[in-house]
């Protein structure tokens, strides 16, 4: 694998060194790139085409000068008279890639015998040399190495941003122990020169006022002078070089954790935080999720409403669920954020047409209920005392079904279908409003100005009531029942009547997957986000079901059975990411989660274990 755009061929010279065709040759021990000596290996002066180097792990091998720069093209002979295979181009990027990691451990001898008995080499001896240079603040021949190395660069443009790191970290070296004429010169006789990012000279030279040596590591962001401050360098000059010539650092790390994540991302159950180290990794099986794990299973039913429920919503804190039914109730739940049990906590009554749609504050004080089509009010609930603090109406032609709060916690919209679209504080007061819109659903964005909102022309406009100005965002060919907002504002998943559910991108303005499964009619269902970093998407549906995907995958992930009428809502607890909820018109409100005992065989039909996005 290549990395910083390198070619996969090497030059002849940077080739691995299987040993030369005739044997091996002695050669004096010298100092190596890991601080230890070489060893004497056994000489043999056969073949006049061979000549003697020692390699980066002081490895004594013999190089061969003829012009393809290997022995025979199938069969190398080693240290010990027996011909083995050449190595392949792979198998010798894993020996360097282990040589490396060996070699950060501090396993040098171990490194020495592996190349040893490999034959390769860990990098470039130029490459090496530049390393040690740079480790021990030789900054002269650190530069000189750089005229060695251009000839091995696939861009030799780039000598000119090595060299300017290079003397940058001189600069600041000499500038910390206080040789602040020897800083200028570098300056002004070595970097200016360079002309190259000017912009950062000025900068540096802003360094000469600090006063001492904390005031110039604090405003350079600098670890000051030492192995920290040359190691981060040599990360970012290597990206300049090829791998053939210097690996990047810490290698098979970076590819170990890309191959986690890259497995874990295909995982379709995969429903937890991803771990940024490979310390609490099993790298010895693929990594897989059980259905088990996921909120495929039914924990609790909740039948305290005594009709239809239409409408659910965790708090934005995950501790409580709000429930709104035909009944006229709104019923708040207390979450046990332990066991994942809910208890009855509050309930709000006096809803005459009945609760279809729920809204809390973002500081989850405060609850706004709307009814159905036919309702002209709204009431604002305080939740913590259960006191009603706002109930509001503008006209009794007023059809207040959807509402969404502004960020700022202090203004909320809502809306209707018969025109009405109004901002008020939460004394109800009208603060501003928009004639005309017939409103079928409402969503205030991040930014606290733009205000989305479906209406009855089967599309999402953009409204801004600080500017009146308003655009179209979304498109469809069919009737938009509701829709809701990822939290990052990007993303839409809409509830289309007779088509499913879609997603869009809000940024782009394009449809980018249609849902596969469920039942859309012309009933107002409720969809969510849900899951660890929104991966996942749950819809009720008219055939009684909940559906779950993945968000990149059309087909449904899990299909979950139990209510007995159509699902209204869904929502996912944004806290616990294993914990779902679901409302329906069988009255009953299901709390869905892992399953209680892991040994519960799987649903019909259902695969226990994890499945990838290409299956």
């Amino acid at each position: 694998m290549q990395a910083n755009g390198a070619s996969q061929e090497r030059p002849s010279e940077l080739s691995c060194r299987n040993g030369a065709q005739n044997g091996e040759t002695t050669a004096a021990a010298e100092e190596v790139s890991n601080g230890l000596p070489s060893s004497p290996v056994a000489s043999n002066n056969n073949s006049a085409n061979n000549s003697v180097r020692n390699n980066n792990n002081g490895v004594a091998v013999a190089e061969d000068t003829s012009e393809s720069g290997c022995g025979s093209p199938q069969l190398d002979v080693c240290a010990t008279g027996k011909k083995k295979k050449r190595l392949s181009q792979c198998e010798e990027d894993v020996i360097r890639l282990i040589g490396q990691h060996l070699h950060d451990m501090g396993l040098n001898q171990t490194v020495d015998l592996l190349m040893q008995e490999s034959g390769c080499r860990l990098e470039h001896a130029s490459a090496t040399k530049f390393r040690s240079h740079v480790m021990e603040g030789e900054w002269d021949k650190a530069e000189s190495d750089l005229n060695e190395l251009k000839a091995l660069m696939h861009s030799p443009s780039a000598i000119v941003r090595m060299k300017f790191l290079l003397l940058q970290q001189k600069y600041l070296e000499f500038l910390e122990d206080g040789k602040v004429l020897e800083a200028l010169q570098v300056l002004r006789a070595e970097l200016t020169p360079l002309k190259y990012n000017t912009e950062r000279i000025h900068i540096l030279s802003g360094y000469l006022m600090c006063s001492h040596a904390e005031d110039l590591r604090a405003k350079a962001d600098w670890e000051g002078k030492g192995a920290a401050s040359r190691t981060k360098l040599l990360d970012k000059l290597q990206t300049y070089l090829p791998p053939s010539v210097m690996l990047p650092p810490r290698r098979l790390q970076t590819l170990l954790k890309q191959a986690v994540e890259l497995q874990r991302e295909r995982c379709l159950y995969h429903n937890t935080k991803l771990v940024s180290g490979l310390d609490s990794v099993p790298l010895l099986l693929d990594h897989t999720c059980s259905r088990k794990q996921f909120p495929c299973y039914t924990q609790q039913i909740l039948t305290e409403h005594c009709n239809e429920v239409w409408f659910c919503k965790f708090s934005n804190d995950g501790s409580k669920l709000a429930t709104g039914s035909k009944d006229t109730t709104v019923i708040v739940w207390q979450v046990d954020m332990e066991s994942h049990s809910l208890k009855m906590l509050k309930t709000l009554e006096g809803h005459a047409y009945g609760v279809s749609y729920l809204s809390w504050s973002p500081d989850d004080l405060y609850l706004i209920a709307c009814g159905p089509d036919d309702c002209s009010e709204l009431w604002l609930w305080n939740v913590q005392t259960g006191e009603l603090r706002t109930k509001m109406s503008q006209s009794h032609e007023d059809s207040l079904t959807s509402v969404s709060w502004n960020p700022d916690g202090k203004r909320f919209v809502t809306g209707g279908q018969r025109g009405q679209f109004y901002q008020c504080d939460l004394d109800g007061n009208l603060l501003d409003s928009w004639e005309g819109v017939r409103v079928q659903c409402l969503w205030c964005l991040n930014d606290g100005r733009t205000v989305l909102a479906s209406d009855t022309h089967q599309r999402i406009r953009g409204y801004n009531f600080e500017d009146l100005t308003d655009r179209n965002i979304v498109q469809e060919d069919h009737p938009i029942m509701s829709f809701t907002v990822s939290k990052n504002g990007r993303l839409a998943l809409l509830n289309v009547a007779t088509q499913g559910v879609h997603l869009w991108d809000l940024q782009d303005r394009v449809l980018l997957r249609k849902y596969q499964g469920v039942t859309q009619g012309f009933y107002t269902i409720h969809s969510c986000f849900g899951g660890h970093n929104e991966d996942f998407i749950a819809s009720g549906s008219e055939d009684h079901k909940v559906y779950v995907w993945h968000r990149r995958s059309e087909l449904p992930i899990a299909e979950l059975t139990g209510h007995t009428r159509t699902v209204n809502c869904v929502s996912w607890n944004p806290a616990v990411p294993g914990l779902l909820a679901s409302a329906s018109d069988d009255g009953t409100v299901r709390i869905w989660g892992p399953a209680p005992f892991m040994d519960l065989p799987d649903a019909e039909g259902l695969s226990v274990e994890c499945c990838n996005m290409d299956s």
